[in-house]
């Protein structure tokens, strides 16, 4: 493949890597590799389910992350039910490097700085355990839609999911973070081998693009870093403008980061496609140099006591007393929710996750564009409520006092995955938990024999 990149690229490998560059270019005659994470949310390392999957797909463990896995491609876990239910993460195996090196604990307060499509933010979601508080931020509105969909899919209780630039983040929320991840937007020479496109977007300008839009997103990730708080900075690229000298760049800009590691992936040394982390720490005596105050509540709307908070108080208390019947009527016990509160977005009731030290509240996402804002709990609809499709993912079957098991090789399951209408004999009225093989998958509503479906239609399978 190396006749085909570029000749400027080619030249800067072969000065970088020197006598390894003709290693480094015969890699891409390989195969790219493929990988999956298992999600600790929903599958216990070394339990029954962990072993099923690992021999349903073939799995071969990758190093650095032991819920790591690789893959080959005929196996296409990505097709199967399993996925559909959040049972693991497709995600190319380097990538999985950055999240392990950041090492994010449960009760902390982390952002993803740049999330989309979601294999870091349900990595870390994965290691925090449903303790403390995730934001996982996409400055694109489609790319933010898809990272939505894979923080519900993943069955993900604590995570905020924002729109916004990373320099509005950064003027709310100062010293607000115990680890910000950031994915940079890069060059992409570690996708070559995966995405033949990104060669043709590869040129010296761009990876000085690249490295500039890289520096002006770390001066905003910085201080929104709690003192003591950790940064991991990775790229998929191999490019030493866009990782080395950034790193010393914002270093030299902020002398009290620290680095405290680097990582590479070379796809002729390792078996993956390439990644680049670096390990940073904001040294507590840098704090005094910030500009700006430590503070995640910034000045609410909401004013206490005015017409227009009773109205909103009344209305969240009347859509939870909505929401507390519903699963009193079809939950064998409430749902498990993390320190929080609910609030309403018009007809969409969700439970709002608090991080450990409580600075987190509804007043937080005031004028700040989010496109999920908690756990989305369900719909409020002419005194009644429709369950959330997420809450569904966030459940178990015993929490359900009407399972529909289906099984994943069966046709109804393959109907249900279509929004087809399914014949039942549970002889029980209402809402009904669908399950593939006990793993929870959505909702459907009995009346009579028939379950209607009420998948997303957005999910669907085509017909």
């Amino acid at each position: 493949m190396s006749t085909t990149l570029p000749q400027a690229y080619i030249d800067k490998i072969q000065r970088q890597l020197k006598e390894d560059a003709e290693a480094f270019f015969l890699s891409y005659s390989e195969a790219r590799t493929h990988g999956l994470r298992l999600n600790p949310l929903k599958v216990e390392p070394d339990s029954p389910w962990a072993k099923r999957l690992q021999e349903l797909f073939k799995l071969v463990p990758v190093p650095w992350c032991p819920t790591g896995y690789y893959y080959e491609e005929p196996h296409r876990p990505g097709k199967h039910p399993y996925h559909a239910v959040g049972l693991y993460y497709i995600q190319e195996p380097s990538a999985m490097s950055a999240v392990e090196i950041l090492d994010p604990q449960p009760g902390e307060t982390i952002l993803d700085l740049a999330a989309a499509p979601g294999g870091k933010s349900t990595q870390i979601a994965g290691k925090m355990k449903g303790k403390g508080l995730l934001v996982a931020n996409e400055i694109h509105p489609a790319r933010a839609k898809i990272l939505a969909e894979n923080i519900e899919r993943m069955g993900i209780r604590n995570a905020v999911v924002t729109n916004a630039a990373p320099d509005v983040l950064a003027g709310r929320f100062a010293s607000g973070f115990d680890r910000i991840m950031l994915d940079a937007p890069c060059s992409g020479e570690g996708m070559f081998r995966k995405d033949p496109d990104a060669v043709g977007e590869w040129s010296p300008e761009h990876v000085a693009m690249c490295a500039a839009r890289q520096m002006d997103i770390l001066r905003h990730a910085i201080p929104m870093l709690k003192p003591g708080g950790k940064l991991a900075y990775s790229t998929c690229t191999f490019s030493i403008e866009e990782n080395e000298e950034v790193i010393a760049r914002i270093t030299e800009q902020f002398p009290y980061m620290e680095v405290l590691r680097t990582e590479r992936i070379w796809p002729h040394l390792h078996k993956g496609e390439g990644h680049f982390v670096a390990l940073l720490e904001k040294r507590e005596e840098g704090e005094e140099q910030l500009a700006s105050g430590r503070s995640m509540k910034p000045p609410s709307t909401r004013v206490k006591g005015s017409a227009k908070h009773r109205m909103q108080t009344k209305a969240i208390a009347d859509a939870w007393k909505l929401f507390s019947g519903f699963a009193e009527a079809y939950l064998s016990r409430q749902p498990e929710l993390p320190p929080g509160e609910a609030i309403l977005f018009g007809e969409q009731l969700y439970w709002l996750p608090h991080d450990t030290e409580g600075l987190w509240s509804a007043s937080s996402l005031d004028g700040l564009k989010t496109v999920r804002p908690g756990l989305h709990l369900g719909t409020v609809k002419k005194n009644r409520l429709e369950p959330a499709h997420a809450l569904a993912l966030t459940l178990r079957e015993d929490m359900s006092r009407h399972p529909l098991t289906l099984a994943a090789d069966s046709q109804e399951a393959a109907a249900y995955l279509r929004g087809e209408t399914l014949t039942v004999k549970s002889g029980r009225e209402g809402w009904a938990l669908v399950t593939i093989d006990g793993q929870p998958l959505g909702w459907g509503k009995v009346s009579g024999e028939q379950l209607k479906n009420h998948y997303p239609k957005g999910l669907r399978l085509p017909r």
